[in-house]
């Protein structure tokens, strides 16, 4: 252990497995991406405990199905409490392990705990229905019931919230879980295991397994019988091969996957208002978020006045280790993540595209890469079909509305979208027109623990948030007399 703070002293490192912190059968390096020195070193699972894992959930199973909802509820609401209690705590354990700047870890600390509250107001609003049949012979009655055991894999980029938004609606709907983290951040994953007990989740209910290669454990839960739900976050790629492996035994699955997300905007917007929110949709997290702007498509008439004020913003942010206050932008992930963006920038460079600002990774330690802005960028650029997953920002220009909403859903991906114009009902219009889930109208934020998340095409299938986001831990019995 050679990177670990006062405030965060001992992380959890160990399995959780039916209420136990258990050794797995190896270990994996934790890596601070800042200093690229290791934060701890994490028990990693096998196959035996992969089985493990599903007999705990299987073992709480029945009992936590009939637990009163008001019981679940209140176990959900103390786990947000205890949340918020430790909220810097947590929040640098996310830059630790993540890399991400402190008002970018923070933020998720709560907005991660906001789904415990939100589902803890839903567990008691689980609603069945009793109707009589059109033809007056029966009455129907239909009633929701917990979807079984659900396995859920979660990304690195927000290793906190994305178990919170799986587990909370989970244990919620009467459903006992395994999380496998991303193997680059499970303390976070740990920590909110070690929260819910302390709420009094019981055991077996929660259980967390991480390992150095998911796929063999992964494969050995997805196969087991008693497994029914898989939920995933993360790339289309991984996503569409979990799906034909769920579909080996009919399982519910749940995929929020990956986006290619347009920032329009049009001559009417108000421009300080747009780069104001070109820069939260695009460096929340250092650019890497599914929901991250991707490709920005600016009308003619202010493309240049629009690029300026881009490039002069992206400029001015702090680049270094989230763990100074000070700095806005933290590092990616690993070596491999800035691999690629310098991949792609190099190839837009290559394609003619002006960098306007940053366009490199720095010397020195940390896997960082300077906030970056290109124009002049051709509208059929190979780096426009790409989710970049880091700080660069390609600017394109157009001229009328149809062609910026054609460049706008040219690609596979519809997860998110945003629009900025002065025109309510052409916002309005453009934002039906758009393919994703998600369009935001004048905002560079979207999230919401109370809306759907979701995408369309191959960016997943289901949402989460809201009261859709129950329904996928719910199936629906029909009962007759």
């Amino acid at each position: 252990m050679t990177v670990v703070t006062e405030l965060f002293r001992s992380p959890r490192t160990q399995l959780r497995i039916g209420g136990e912190w258990t050794e797995g059968d190896g270990e994996l390096d934790v890596i601070d991406p800042a200093t690229e020195q290791v934060l701890a070193a994490v028990s990693t699972a096998g196959v035996e405990e992969a089985r493990q894992a599903v007999d705990a959930a299987a073992e709480a199973a029945p009992g936590w199905a009939a637990t009163a909802p008001r019981t679940r509820s209140d176990i959900l609401r103390r786990a947000y409490d205890l949340m918020l209690e430790r909220e810097e705590q947590l929040a640098e354990l996310i830059i630790l392990e993540n890399g991400k700047a402190y008002g970018d870890a923070i933020g998720e600390v709560r907005y991660g705990a906001e789904f415990f509250r939100w589902f803890s107001e839903e567990a008691v609003r689980i609603m069945g229905e009793i109707r009589t049949a059109p033809r007056g012979d029966k009455r129907i009655v239909v009633l929701p019931e917990p979807v079984g055991i659900s396995l859920m894999v979660t990304p690195w980029n927000f290793p906190s919230a994305m178990a919170t938004r799986k587990i909370a609606p989970a244990l919620a709907a009467g459903c006992t879980t395994i999380l496998k983290p991303a193997s680059d951040t499970p303390l976070s994953a740990l920590a909110v295991a070690d929260i819910l007990a302390e709420a009094g989740a019981p055991p077996g209910t929660v259980n967390v397994v991480m390992a150095r290669g998911s796929s063999g454990v992964v494969d050995v839960m997805l196969d087991d019988p008693r497994v029914r739900k898989l939920s995933f976050t993360g790339s289309t790629e991984v996503g569409r091969i979990l799906m034909e492996k769920a579909g080996r035994r009919i399982l519910r699955t749940s995929m929020e996957l990956g986006g290619n997300a347009p920032f329009v905007v049009f001559d009417d917007a108000d421009i300080e208002s747009a780069v104001q929110g070109a820069v939260l949709a695009k460096m929340r997290v250092a650019g890497e978020t599914c929901v991250a702007a991707n490709r920005f498509y600016v009308q003619s008439g202010v493309a240049q006045q629009f690029t300026d004020r881009l490039t002069e913003a992206m400029s001015a942010l702090r680049m270094g280790p989230g763990i100074d206050r000070s700095n806005d932008v933290g590092p990616m992930i690993n070596s491999s993540a800035v691999e690629k963006i310098d991949s792609l920038v190099s190839g837009a460079v290559d394609d003619r595209a002006t960098v306007r600002t940053g366009g490199a990774a720095p010397d020195g330690p940390g896997y960082f890469y300077q906030p970056t802005v290109l124009s002049e960028v051709a509208p059929d650029a190979a780096i426009l079909g790409h989710e970049i997953f880091g700080p660069v920002a390609p600017v394109v220009s157009f001229d009328s509305e149809e062609e910026a909403i054609e460049a706008a859903n040219n690609t596979i991906h519809g997860l998110i979208s945003y629009v900025y114009t002065g025109d309510m009902n052409r916002a309005f219009r453009v934002g039906e027109a758009i393919e994703s889930g998600m369009v935001a109208l004048n905002r560079g934020i979207i999230s919401d623990e109370a809306a759907p998340f979701g995408g369309v095409k191959e960016s997943g299938v289901g949402r989460e948030g809201s009261h859709h986001g129950m329904e996928e831990f719910l199936e629906l019995k029909y009962l007759a007399w």
